[in-house]
C-alpha cells in the first residue's frame, strides 16, 4: 500500500487522510499543505493510497475490496507509523473505514483522538448508492488529461464549484498513462482512470436488505466512538441525509456538524472555508 506523506515524518502528531471510494490520497494536498503550514510543520500528514488505487496493488481477489479488509490494511500502516498522537480525516469510504477503525486503533498503539468525517455516516442513502453505481467501474480511456477532467467533473460536479486549475489539480492523479496498441502497432499514449474496476464487483453486490445490516452495525461502531468528532457535510448531499447528521450530532460521540452551501457529495477540503474548518478543529489546543 503506497502512502503519501507531509511534514515532519519524525512529529508526535499524526494526521492520518484516507480518501474516497474511486479516489486516491492526492486528493488531500491542500489540506495537508494548511495543516504543516498551520502547525509550523511539527506535524506528519499521512494520506494512503487505499488498495486497488492510485499507487497501491490491485486485489487479486476482488471480494477483498470491502471496509473490514480496508480497515485491517490501515491499522497495519498505522503500527508501522507509531503515532503518539493521532488523527483521522475521512472522506466517505474512509470515514467509514475510520468508524470502524476507531474501536480497534488502540490494538495497535495511539487510540483517535480526533475525527474527521467527510459527508458520511452510518446510514448512507440507497440512492447515492445507486448513483454511484452507475459510474463505478466503466472508466473508459481519454485521449488527454483535460478530456479526463471533464469526463470526472460531469459525474462530479456535486463536489461544489472549483475554479478549471483546482479540478485539473484534482484530476491528473486520478489518471495513469497507459500504451494503446492497435493490431500490434504502438499507438499514442492514453490515459485510463487510476482503479481497479474490479472494486465494483463487492459494491454491485449489496442490496437494499444488506445495507439496512450495514447500517445497524456502522451505527454500533459509531456509538463506540470516543474521538472528539467533527461532521462536514456538503448542504445538497445525496449520500449524507439532514436527518442523519442531525442524529450524529445527538448520539455517539455527538458530532459537531458544520455544513457547506452549495455543494452536494462531497466537499473536497480544497476551498478555504473548508480547510480552515478542519485545520481550527485538529489543532486547536486540548481542552483543559
Amino acid at each position: 500500500m503506497a502512502y503519501w506523506q507531509w511534514g515532519d515524518a519524525d512529529a508526535d502528531h499524526t494526521v492520518l487522510c484516507v480518501h474516497g471510494l474511486t479516489r486516491q490520497g492526492r486528493d488531500f494536498d491542500v489540506l495537508a499543505q494548511t495543516l504543516v503550514q498551520r502547525a509550523g510543520g511539527a506535524l506528519r500528514v499521512v494520506c494512503p493510497d487505499v488498495v486497488g488505487r492510485g499507487k497501491s496493488d490491485w486485489l487479486a481477489d476482488p471480494m477483498g475490496y470491502q471496509i473490514p479488509h480496508y480497515a485491517g490494511d490501515l491499522l497495519a500502516l498505522l503500527a508501522e507509523l507509531k503515532p503518539k498522537t493521532l488523527d483521522w480525516v475521512g472522506t466517505s469510504m474512509g470515514g467509514l473505514i475510520g468508524m470502524v477503525a476507531c474501536s480497534l486503533a488502540p490494538s495497535v498503539g495511539a487510540p483517535v483522538r480526533r475525527l474527521v468525517l467527510n459527508d458520511v455516516g452510518p446510514t448512507i442513502e440507497w440512492s447515492a448508492l445507486q448513483r454511484i453505481g452507475q459510474y463505478l467501474g466503466k472508466s473508459g480511456l481519454f485521449t488527454s488529461e483535460q478530456q479526463a477532467a471533464d469526463a470526472m467533473w460531469a459525474i462530479a460536479s456535486s463536489f461544489g464549484p472549483h475554479t478549471s486549475d483546482q479540478w485539473l489539480a484534482l484530476s491528473k492523479p486520478m489518471l495513469k498513462r497507459i500504451s494503446n496498441t492497435v493490431q500490434g502497432a504502438l499507438q499514442e499514449a492514453v490515459y485510463a482512470l487510476h482503479y481497479d474496476p474490479a472494486i465494483a464487483l463487492p459494491f454491485g453486490q449489496v442490496t437494499p436488505e444488506g445495507a439496512v445490516q450495514g447500517q445497524a452495525l456502522m451505527w454500533q461502531a459509531y456509538d463506540a466512538i470516543t474521538a472528539q468528532t467533527l461532521l462536514i457535510r456538503g448542504a445538497d448531499s445525496d449520500l449524507l441525509s439532514s436527518a442523519t447528521a442531525l442524529q450524529m450530532t445527538q448520539r455517539g460521540p455527538k458530532a459537531r456538524l458544520v455544513e457547506f452551501a452549495g455543494v452536494g457529495h462531497a466537499p473536497t477540503l480544497v476551498a478555504d472555508d473548508q480547510t480552515q474548518a478542519v485545520s481550527e478543529f485538529l489543532l486547536a489546543p486540548a481542552a483543559g
